[in-house]
């Protein structure tokens, strides 16, 4: 398939800028997989639409506030650093905005002084090897005072609270941008879905900014995906392996949580306690292993991630629904409403 099959037009008007207040009263856009039925509901409706046994696998990756503003301490002249990769200890890879002026050998502190970050190289693709020194015993300390959160360059609007862009459920940082499928879920939605008999296992996929790198090969098999780490605990492979035994459903929450459980179904041929480097690319022809269901949000046009979504519920169907939901003046990416697929 090629790239421009994915195309649509969508109204800048329906990017969203905030997330729903409250969080579980997004739209949700209910899609039968089989037929193509649609149906509008609300987010906290999934009570009423999920059964007793199902599961769902959600994405526990925490965001680091990784965006950090600063200054030369020589000039005073402004600069940016985004937190890409841990490399080794205190030396991380980052974005650098002016990447042409921070040499090799250049500072730049940031907050009071207490943090400070010296380039240490510049990779071919034009990154940053930093090391930072702080007076905290964890730089992460320092990023929840002075950092902020790098959200996607179609969000305009600065956040009142950097929560917002935080699951609930998130605890292990290490994430550039959020599951943002996960955003709409309530702590009191999760113990009605519980109450019901409806299950909630972790995983952990640690999501790159690569998430927002555009497909530029025309024919969609030549792009090459960038890699994510991913892990899956003893107690989330055996609950997920339980589910699949007794007939229920495993119900991804994000395009990162069904990314995680299909590279291991692949690598292994079922699920398993594992951890490491993922860049499977899920487009339309690619068996799904695992996964029954998905929960996620409307994507961008030519995305990697709606091609996902078209290789689990087919491609027609996908941007019939996708023409439906800008008809209907869906919220759209990160902040924007959800669907579900079963």
């Amino acid at each position: 398939m090629l790239k421009k099959d994915f195309w649509f037009d969508l109204p800048q008007e329906l990017i969203a800028q905030q997330p729903a207040d409250p969080r579980d009263s997004a739209r949700l856009l209910c899609l039968d997989r089989a037929t193509g039925e649609m149906q509008h509901r609300v987010f906290r409706d999934l009570v009423d639409l999920l059964n007793a046994g199902d599961l769902l696998v959600v994405n526990n990756s925490k965001v680091l506030p990784a965006r950090l503003i600063g200054a030369k301490p020589e000039t005073g002249g402004i600069c940016e650093l985004l937190l890409l990769r841990q490399v080794k200890g205190d030396v991380w890879e980052c974005l650098a905005k002016p990447g042409k002026r921070l040499r090799p050998g250049q500072r730049v502190m940031f907050g009071d002084g207490t943090l400070t970050a010296a380039v240490l190289e510049t990779a071919e693709d034009g990154n940053k090897l930093v090391e930072f020194t702080y007076d905290t015993q964890t730089l992460y300390e320092k990023l929840d005072a002075f950092g902020k959160m790098p959200l996607p360059p179609y969000i305009t609007e600065q956040l009142e609270d950097q929560s917002q862009y935080q699951t609930v459920y998130a605890k292990e940082l290490g994430s550039a941008a959020a599951p943002t499928a996960g955003l709409h879920f309530t702590p009191q939605l999760m113990e009605r879905l519980q109450q019901k008999g409806v299950g909630i296992a972790e995983v952990t996929l640690h999501v790159g900014l690569g998430t927002f790198r555009p497909v530029k090969e025309e024919d969609i098999a030549d792009h090459q995906m960038h890699s994510e780490w991913y892990s899956v605990s003893e107690e989330t492979a055996r609950r997920i392996n339980e589910t699949k035994a007794a007939g229920h459903r495993v119900i991804c929450v994000g395009t990162t949580s069904c990314r995680t459980l299909e590279s291991v179904a692949a690598k292994y041929g079922e699920i398993r306690a594992c951890s490491g480097d993922t860049d499977i690319f899920l487009y339309p022809g690619c068996e799904f292993r695992c996964m029954d269901g998905l929960i996620t949000n409307f994507h961008l046009p030519e995305s990697t991630l709606i091609m996902l979504v078209s290789a689990f519920c087919g491609y027609e169907r996908t941007m019939a629904a996708y023409k439906e939901a800008v008809d209907r003046r869906y919220r759209f990416f990160s902040f924007g409403d959800a669907m579900l697929i079963v």
